[in-house]
């Protein structure tokens, strides 16, 4: 089989325009980028609100091996899939980061014959978004430092400034730096450092806002720092929250592309998954929502983190409701889950995990009923879809079959990634027979719970937990957070990705832990509070061999060793 970059240059893609037609957008919501992109205008949202609604599908997965589980080659292939069944279908993903890109991920434009095309546009740049969020950001922390530097009239406490400054490039060097160093004219000295980009509040700010308006109201909330008094500092009182609305004008209109099937694909905003919700934009789902049968949506990592956040924080700001949940389930991830194997990123499968092997499938099967549980806690039908791979065994998928239908889900097996929408047919039948079922959405708490009510709800109940435990700098904080108003902001559980528990080495739906919340930190202009509860890196840094050391130009100006 040929590689994605081959596969996606053989494409046949139809103009921009006309897929924006397909969806029901005229050329006058448009601003196209070439032939196979286009911005669409936000006056989109208001235009097409008196057309049906569609069926609202979020795709989330098991927890992931440090390879991922290809959550977003089944977010394509289902869309492709839906338009093989006679369904019109718009998908709506996050836009990559550019550091995991030249990084160890590679490219996340989904993969084989369920891609997301043009793909070195969608994953190099596209149409300058996260430039628009790292010059917004760099523009306010250049305000915050010009602010010192001036007399600081707000009488900002320089030991409490949280904010930081970004850069889409993976470059540990970064993550504690010094400023200001050098001649008087040359700042207040002070530490500090850079974050990736995908990790700016910003890029939070961008997914969460409904509209212009909203945006310019969220990037004037953003708190900066504190004074002396414990008195947020917020963008606004820097003066410098119109600026960064500027800037951000045209990000955060969403942008068109299409699958390797046409299927219409709405990328836009990339928050970070892990300190963030890890979704992409509400605006994208006020547009897709009234342009088919089915809009799917994509939620970052497992059902734990991306699908809660979608559920609890995302769709608590849209007022959209979820019609059906897809968990994504491979077989080598299930085994990894046994706690028999050791996944490494950026180094080969060990031998023993491509063999059959059933009972591992069967032990590691917990971590999978507790996803499907963690879906149906919000009243949410969940539709397992098992991507398979060619070295899986059938025995070995019979398991994971007998574990959904146990725990009342669906279930479908998945071969887009080498047939494209074909390959995932049984996928839509499943998914639109849960979507057509009665629906009991409800959010896990409500905004008025304490943040310690809401952190250890999630603790409790999607992890698993037996309880919280608060260090005294996580007390303090968010004791002050509850004084300055912000106690009614939803929280995220800013931890490992690896493991539904707060500790990466915890395999399959462990019990008997409790989680130990270290830091707490407000994201008011985004609109939640988010806490630390684990190592959690905020700038990666490269691999022995990065993904950058393949790329490169051919004689003819054609990108090579994009991945």
């Amino acid at each position: 089989m040929n590689n994605d970059l081959t596969i996606a240059r053989a494409a046949h893609l139809k103009p921009i325009a006309d897929i924006a037609h397909e969806m029901g957008i005229g050329p006058d919501l448009l601003e196209t980028y070439g032939n196979s992109v286009a911005k669409i205008k936000l006056e989109a949202i208001h235009a097409l609100s008196d057309r049906p609604k569609a069926k609202y599908v979020v795709v989330s997965a098991i927890t992931p091996t440090p390879l991922g589980e290809g959550k977003t080659t089944t977010t394509v292939g289902l869309g492709q899939a839906m338009h093989q069944v006679g369904k019109r279908a718009t998908i709506a993903i996050r836009q990559p980061s550019m550091g995991p890109t030249f990084g160890i991920k590679g490219g996340a434009a989904g993969g084989g014959y369920s891609q997301v095309v043009p793909m070195e546009s969608l994953n190099l740049h596209l149409t300058g978004d996260m430039h628009a969020v790292t010059s917004a950001h760099n523009l306010l922390s250049a305000m915050l430092d010009n602010h010192l530097f001036r007399g600081n009239e707000l009488n900002i406490d320089t030991h409490s400034i949280t904010w930081r400054r970004v850069l889409d490039v993976d470059d540990r060097a970064l993550r504690n730096i010094v400023v200001g160093l050098g001649a008087r004219n040359d700042g207040i000295p002070r530490q500090t450092g850079f974050d990736i980009t995908a990790a700016s509040e910003i890029m939070g700010v961008l997914a969460l806002s409904t509209s212009l308006q909203d945006l310019r109201t969220r990037l004037g909330n953003i708190v900066v720092g504190y004074t002396n008094n414990n008195e947020p500092v917020t963008a606004e009182q820097l003066r410098a929250a119109g600026a960064m609305t500027v800037m951000m004008r045209d990000a955060i209109k969403p942008n068109l592309l299409q699958t390797l099937e046409n299927t219409p694909v709405l990328v836009h905003a990339g928050p970070f998954g892990n300190i963030a919700h890890g979704n992409s934009s509400i605006v994208a789902d006020l547009i897709g929502i009234h342009t088919g049968d089915y809009l799917i949506t994509e939620a970052g990592f497992g059902a734990d983190m991306g699908a809660e956040r979608f559920f609890n924080i995302k769709c608590r700001t849209s007022g959209l409701v979820p019609d059906a949940a897809v968990v994504v389930a491979t077989v080598r991830a299930l085994k990894v889950h046994s706690g028999a194997h050791r996944v490494v990123a950026g180094k080969p499968l060990p031998s023993a995990i491509l063999q059959e092997n059933p009972d591992e499938v069967y032990a590691g099967g917990a971590n999978l009923r507790k996803q499907i549980e963690n879906i149906k806690l919000h009243g949410v039908s969940p539709v397992v879809a098992i991507n398979s791979f060619p070295g899986d065994f059938a025995s070995e998928h019979d398991v994971i079959r007998e574990i959904a239908e146990s725990m009342g889900a669906r279930v479908a097996i998945c071969t887009n990634f080498s047939n494209g929408g074909k390959g995932a047919i049984e996928l839509a039948e499943m998914v639109a027979e849960a979507a057509n079922e009665p629906n009991d959405f409800h959010l896990l708490y409500p905004d008025n719970a304490s943040l310690r009510e809401k952190i250890e709800t999630i603790a409790v109940k999607v992890y698993g937990a037996e309880g919280v435990d608060y260090l005294p700098a996580a007390n303090r904080q968010i004791e002050v957070y509850e004084q300055n108003g912000f106690g009614s902001l939803p929280v995220i559980i800013a931890k490992t990705h690896l493991s539904i528990s707060s500790d990466p080495s915890l395999k399959g739906a462990p019990t008997g832990w409790r989680m130990p919340v270290r830091e707490a930190r407000a994201s008011v202009g985004a609109g939640f509070v988010y806490l630390i509860c684990g190592d959690i890196s905020t700038m990666p840094g490269l691999s022995t061999h990065p993904a950058a050391e393949s790329i490169d130009i051919d004689e003819s100006g054609e990108i090579v060793g994009l991945s």
